[in-house]
């Protein structure tokens, strides 16, 4: 078999991990869309929109870890099939809401759900593909990324066309449904025995039934309560500056969270998430690098749509359809990347970080030249498509090589904090950035806080790159990347 082609229960298990990542993100963006409809349709206050956004993104970032610690001790068939059972029935009530309480209540059923199921696919991957196989498996996952990213408006949309405000919206929750029930199925019926159970290298197969029991519930709770606390006043603002209070209160929870855990390990005990892992570097510079990119690369759409509308009157599907190409490009790139990350290793990253910074100063210099009437505004689609295909290279790749020495027993985990960073670094950003983007409206207008926004931007990717360059030195120093495959895969 060539190196990097998939065996048939390969494809299996990857046609299945990869729904739930698809529905779970094609909630998140054909939201953005239907939310004033929602509104209209529900006579909700603002504050109740935005809740429909913040609740599913709150409890979706604090079950990650505790998600992806279960999946390594209980199975992560089992948490795959439950979550998606849970964000089915979500999506169908959230499609049924008489009102924006139940609405609330779903959709943070719905996070809660997503939650479950995220950290699972990684461990999935982790747990059946090694080596080249691997880096292909991750680049199809950012393949899908880039398709539900570029669908989700699209097809908000048409719904919204074809349905009206009442139904429309609605439709944009129940077509969660029909693939939630398909994931569960193909779960049961294509994983193999081995994804039921919880992995046999845990070092806890004296005692399995402790072992099955050693959740680490203190640990748990501190740090589903630390994230909470530091992403959540980055989502409600409005509340005041006093609310950016609790950020303290949740870093210095993460710090007494840690030291809990080392105590935890130093007992015998099996804790919420090895510590020890942030020694391998190329884990410990990944999420670092991958958390500071999301920080900023996320609120480049959010920018671009709301400095579209309101600086140059454009429509919701308008303003959507200027990021589709870049959505099309990071599609093809990280299967493309995907097939090459072992190769090229964090310099494939660092080239991709490259590409996407200069991304940036192109669309200031496309906004410039269009405030100085020498350019269409749709030009803009240019570098955006530019920065899209340069995130194929960055995401994906970098997925595999920060995973690439974590052990599978505790891959569930590692993806979880993994995954945990990217969705801390998505409120904080998306919060400073576009706060920036409105104070610097009101006092300079459109185009001087486009280009104020993306300055920023700009700097947060810079330091992500600067992370890039130093993996890569450690990585020379060490002698390159490791290759995994010495990680036993277990079988069916």
């Amino acid at each position: 078999m060539k190196p990097g082609k998939l065996t048939q229960q390969q494809k299996q298990i990857l046609s299945v991990v990869l729904i739930p990542v698809f529905m779970s993100l094609l909630s998140v963006s054909i939201v953005n869309v239907v939310l004033p409809a929602i509104g209209r349709d529900l006579n909700a206050p603002s504050s109740a929109l935005q809740w429909v956004l913040s609740g599913y993104t709150l409890s979706f970032g604090v079950l990650l870890v505790a998600a992806g610690r279960a999946g390594d001790v209980y199975g992560r068939g089992r948490l795959f099939v439950i979550g998606a059972i849970l964000f089915g029935a979500a999506s169908l009530l959230a499609g049924l809401a008489p009102n924006e309480v139940v609405l609330n209540i779903a959709r943070m059923s719905m996070g809660f759900g997503s939650g479950l199921l995220n950290p699972q696919t990684v461990g999935l991957i982790q747990q059946y593909f090694s080596g080249a196989e691997r880096g292909r498996a991750f680049g199809y996952f950012g393949s899908t990324v880039g398709i539900s990213v570029a669908i989700g408006p699209v097809l908000g949309g048409v719904f919204m066309a074809g349905f009206g405000d009442s139904w429309g919206w609605r439709a944009s929750f129940l077509i969660n449904v029909p693939f939630a029930l398909i994931a569960a199925a193909a779960a049961l019926r294509l994983f193999p025995d081995s994804a039921w159970k919880g992995t046999p290298e845990t070092g806890r197969a004296a005692d399995r039934r402790q072992s099955r029991a050693d959740m680490d519930p203190v640990g748990t709770v501190l740090f589903a309560l630390a994230i909470l606390l530091v992403m959540l006043p980055f989502m409600e603002r409005e509340l005041g500056a006093w609310v950016f209070s609790l950020v303290v209160v949740g870093v210095a929870l993460i710090v007494v969270w840690a030291f809990w855990e080392k105590r935890y390990k130093a007992r015998g005990r099996e804790p919420m998430v090895d510590l020890s892992l942030f020694k391998i570097p190329s884990f410990a510079n990944g999420s670092l690098l991958i958390g500071l990119y999301f920080m900023g690369t996320t609120s480049v759409w959010v920018v671009s749509a709301v400095f579209l509308q309101g600086g140059h009157d454009f429509s919701p599907l308008h303003a959507g359809l200027i990021g589709l190409p870049g959505a099309l490009g990071t599609i093809w790139t990280s299967a493309w990347a995907g097939r090459r990350v072992l190769a090229y290793g964090r310099s494939l990253v660092l080239w991709g970080m490259v590409i996407a910074i200069a991304s940036i100063a192109g669309s200031i210099g496309v906004v410039l030249l269009a405030d100085a009437g020498g350019l269409s505004i749709w030009w803009l689609m240019l570098p955006l498509s530019v920065l899209g295909a340069a995130q194929g290279c960055i995401v994906s790749p970098n997925q595999t090589l920060t995973l690439l020495e974590v052990p599978v027993r505790d891959s569930g985990a590692a993806g979880g904090v993994l995954q945990t960073g990217q969705r801390v670094g998505t409120a904080v950003g998306i919060a400073a950035i576009t706060g920036i983007l409105f104070t610097v409206e009101a006092a300079s207008g459109w185009n001087t806080a486009f280009i104020t926004a993306f300055t920023v931007i700009g700097i947060v990717m810079s330091a992500a790159a600067a992370v890039a360059v130093w993996d890569v030195v450690v990585s020379g120093r060490n002698g390159g990347n490791q290759t995994p495959g010495r990680q036993t895969v277990p079988s069916s």
